[in-house]
Formats: C-alpha cells, structure tokens, sequence
C-alpha cells in the first residue's frame, strides 16, 4: 500500500517484490539458527550420554529421542552394542565425533562460499548506485522508472532479474549440509 500511495504500482510491486525476498531471507537465517542450535544439543547430548556411560550412570531415553542422522545413528550403536557386546560408550563418541568432523568441513565450505554470496549481493545492490549516479549527474531516474511505460517495464524486469540472480546463487551456494 505504501508503494501505490507514493510511487503507483511499478513502486509497489517493486517494494512488495523486495520485502517478500527480505522476509524470505528473515526467515531462513531463523530456521537455519534453529536447525544449527539443536544439532550442537542434540551432539552435547550424545557426549553426555558418552560420559554417563563411562561413569557407570543410566543413560535414560537420551538415546531414544530425536528423528536425525545422529538419532538414527545413535539407535543403530545400541544395537549393535546389545548383539555383540561392544561397548556403547565408545560407539557413541565416535558418533559425535564424526559429526563434529562434518560440521568442521561443512564450516569451511560454508567459509569458501561466503565471498560468491557477497559478490551476489553486490551484484544485486549494484543498480542503487546506478540511481544514485543518475541523481548525480541531474536526473531523475525514480520518476523514469515509476511513470513512464518503458521505465516501468524496465523497473519490473530488473527486479525479476534481480530475484532470479540472488536465488540461483543461493542454489549454487547450497551445500551438502545444507537444504536448499
């Protein structure tokens, strides 16, 4: 609404457009705090249970809970443990540490695909400077985009453009550890 009372509809479909990514992106970075918060308790928990074991203390339904990799893992090791007699404590630390392992890796691949997103956002905030360079040299590029049929086309298009470039170097960037 505010996009039609002061640009008209290029302005508001342009500002609904960024919004929704923005919200997108809001959300995301939520879910993947989450998603990374709950698999460093769920690996404290399993070294826990780890040291309960070699303490000589029950472990509970530590071991029962959750529906992951590592939960899946975790049952599997009280299983094997349960047929052969291998001792639980030691499958169960070499399930966290082989998790912590891949999170190391999944953090410097994270690390090395850091600086292709930031050139994609660049590259995405790069026509702001084009509207700045326009403002500086006299011009009025906002009302050429928002009042004229070819400005508005032009304005449209760049946003899908825009949007397509950021979520396909979003795809690209997506790693094994990672849901698209």
């Amino acid at each position: 609404m505010v996009g039609v009372l002061l640009g008209g509809p290029v302005a508001a479909l342009v500002l609904a457009a960024y919004g929704a990514l923005a919200a997108r992106a809001a959300l995301r970075r939520r879910a993947h705090r989450a998603a990374d918060l709950a698999h460093r308790r769920e690996l404290d928990r399993l070294g826990a249970a780890a040291a309960d074991l070699r303490a000589g203390l029950p472990t509970g339904a530590v071991l029962d809970e959750g529906t992951g990799r590592i939960a899946r893992l975790c049952r599997a090791a009280v299983c094997l443990a349960d047929r052969t007699g291998a001792p639980l404590a030691d499958l169960l630390e070499r399930i966290e540490a082989d998790a912590r392992a891949a999170d190391r890796g999944l953090a410097a691949a994270a690390a090395q695909a850091a600086g292709a997103r930031a050139t994609a956002w660049l590259l995405a905030a790069l026509p702001l400077g084009g509207i700045g360079l326009g403002y500086a040299i006299g011009v009025d590029p906002v009302a050429v985009l928002l009042h004229t049929p070819v400005g508005g086309g032009s304005a449209v298009a760049a946003v899908v453009l825009q949007i397509g470039g950021l979520l396909w170097a979003e795809r690209l960037g997506v790693g094994p550890g990672r849901a698209a």
